[in-house]
């Protein structure tokens, strides 16, 4: 899978998203974007009055582990 690119996510500041542990939907048909291939998304909420916020895992979590 391609790794996400932190620069391309829309973020103001895209430095402190930078060794965080995210959710992914990771496998997805490869789709091209404006910054290239994507295979995932990572996972965030938000409305009309906010966000993204992104969902993160609980401490203990590491990475390569399946949402079940």
């Amino acid at each position: 899978m391609t790794k996400p690119d932190p620069d391309k996510i829309k973020d103001p500041d895209p430095e402190r998203l930078k060794g965080r542990l995210t959710i992914m939907a990771a496998n997805l048909a490869p789709r091209k974007m404006k910054f290239g291939m994507s295979e995932g998304m990572v996972l965030a909420a938000g409305d009309e009055n906010g966000g993204p916020y992104l969902l993160a895992p609980d401490e203990g979590a590491q990475p390569g582990m399946r949402v079940k």
